[in-house]
């Protein structure tokens, strides 16, 4: 998969908003990784020298399949053409001495995605689940988002066009935690996406 932007969003899950000690946003909080970030399935997460602390953070990934612009949030959810696990892998101490996100989520692999596969009829129907050594460490569904997948589209096609293959990842729940050499990390969104990689140092 190469889209042309991954646009991100902070703090749309209330619970990792506390989690991490910060205020629930009063609109969606975006942000973007670079297309450089992008891995498969199977590839490596390369731990930065920069950092210290590396956390995987798993998410809801939904992909554009038209071009859109200014799209009501009422038939936002056409603008969908399928959904793909994503990893938002984020150098935490980066991301908090820099104050903005660019370096801390943008290092290459820190895009983990998995296969596209079929959105439902209901979005609200979205599950992530996220599992460290096979060990589940986050599950949520697209009912507790602060902000729904529509008006994500919605918001965020009213500040740029989004074009077919772009991607949306919506945010992580709670229960993001540090990732070491050795580790592999699977986020999975349940019965249509998964995306798994094994962890290592930089070398």
């Amino acid at each position: 998969m190469s889209p042309s932007k991954i646009i991100c969003v902070g703090r749309n899950y209330a619970d990792h908003a506390r989690e991490l000690g910060n205020e629930i946003p009063v609109a969606p909080l975006i942000f973007l990784k670079p297309p450089s970030s992008v891995i498969a399935s199977g590839d490596a997460i390369v731990l930065p020298r920069a950092s210290q602390r590396v956390e995987y953070e798993g998410e809801i990934g939904v992909v554009i399949g038209t071009r859109a612009y200014r799209v009501d949030e009422s038939r936002a959810a056409t603008c969908v053409r399928g959904v793909v696990a994503v990893n938002d892998v984020t150098a935490r101490d980066l991301q908090k001495a820099d104050g903005q996100w660019t370096r801390a989520k943008g290092f290459d692999t820190f895009c983990p995605l998995g296969a596209e596969g079929a959105a439902p009829k209901t979005l609200d129907e979205l599950e992530v689940i996220t599992r460290l050594n096979g060990m589940e460490r986050q599950r949520a569904t697209a009912t507790q988002m602060v902000f729904s997948v529509p008006r994500l589209i919605a918001y965020i096609s009213s500040i740029m066009t989004l074009f077919p293959g772009d991607v949306i990842a919506t945010g992580t729940p709670a229960g993001v935690g540090a990732l070491v050499p050795g580790d592999v990390v699977e986020v999975e969104i349940t019965g249509t996406s998964r995306v798994t990689n094994p962890v290592r140092a930089e070398d």
